[in-house]
């Protein structure tokens, strides 16, 4: 095994498993993790939220345990967690996780986020938490459309791209400006700080209907190991809304949604059938634009994860990375 704290400056300094969902990214980095000391950066947008397990496909107690694991359960779900967060943080994690002499793996299908970490992102000020409470006090008293409204007179640029109640982005743009002083689009191009060096492995199947099979399969299970009363318990709080992106994640909307249409009652069976129907159609359309997403990626190494050979697929090309 190359050693991790001696490779040059030019060498990978992580290696980030990729892929759409359902398509078997956990299992091959637990495979790898019992053959190397490593350690796992989830680079997974919804498992950064407490308190959501079932939908998420969160990795077991026993998996947490048996290998270290980051940027999971690291945010409540009524708080929010950016791009520009995680690459932050997901490049101090790569740096200690290598000075500890351990191969730093990124695992998840957050396709925004590797983006953000391969290829950098503009230096925008960091989140402010007490001014974006503020925003979002001003917006439940006058409306979302009013805050595009003020937009508009500081960063017409921004506003001219979003629509009028896209609260997160403006929130953010206002966040920015009132921070700052300087409109969000300012920060574009001009003062972009490079990612650290990371070979990207993407798991593609050569058969889209092998990817549908396990979707359905994996959306069978979450509902059958509890994701509406998951979904239930979270409502009951009372400080979350389904446009929060927590509840935006795929399972977690169409339970929202399914649980608003019958106000809370006892599912009957159509229920559960349209429930079952759109998430499964949600997830489907996921791995669709993950796919794509990752297309547009050359510089990728493609696995087909769909076929026998995949534990050798990908033990080759783990040689030619030298991590093995």
């Amino acid at each position: 095994m190359v050693n991790l704290s001696q490779q040059t400056e030019t060498a990978h300094v992580a290696l980030a498993l990729t892929g759409p969902t359902a398509s078997g990214k956990t299992a091959l980095a637990l495979a790898l993790a019992r053959q190397i000391p490593l350690e796992i950066i989830s680079l997974d947008s919804a498992l950064v939220y407490r308190g959501m397990d079932i939908g998420t496909a969160k990795p077991s107690r026993e998996e947490l345990q048996a290998v270290p694991h980051h940027l999971i359960d690291i945010r409540d779900p009524s708080q929010s967690y950016s791009a520009a967060e995680f690459a932050r943080d997901a490049t101090c994690l790569i740096a200690e996780i290598r000075a500890r002499g351990r191969l730093p793996l990124l695992v998840g299908g957050t396709m925004l986020y590797l983006k953000a970490l391969v290829e950098g992102l503009d230096d925008l000020p960091l989140a402010s938490p007490p001014v974006r409470a503020d925003i979002e006090a001003q917006a439940a008293a006058e409306g979302w459309p009013a805050m595009h409204a003020e937009l508009a007179k500081v960063d017409p640029v921004t506003a001219q791209r979003l629509p009028p109640n896209d609260a997160q982005r403006i929130s953010r743009a206002l966040e920015v400006w009132r921070v700052s002083g300087k409109p969000l689009s300012s920060f574009f191009g001009t003062t972009r700080v490079a990612g650290p060096e990371i070979a990207v492995v993407s798991l593609e199947p050569v058969q889209r209907s092998w990817l549908h099979q396990r979707i359905e399969q994996r959306f069978d299970d979450m509902l059958q190991h509890g994701l509406v009363d998951e979904v239930r318990a979270l409502r009951a709080r009372g400080d979350l809304r389904a446009d929060m992106p927590s509840m935006r994640c795929i399972g977690y909307r169409q339970c929202w949604d399914m649980l608003d249409a019958i106000r809370d009652a006892a599912p009957d069976a159509s229920d559960w059938r349209r429930l079952r129907e759109t998430g499964v159609a949600a997830s489907r359309q996921l791995a669709k634009r993950q796919l794509t997403w990752l297309r547009s990626m050359p510089q990728r190494h493609v696995l087909a994860c769909d076929q026998p050979d995949l534990q050798l697929q990908w033990q080759a090309l783990l040689q030619r990375l030298s991590v093995l």
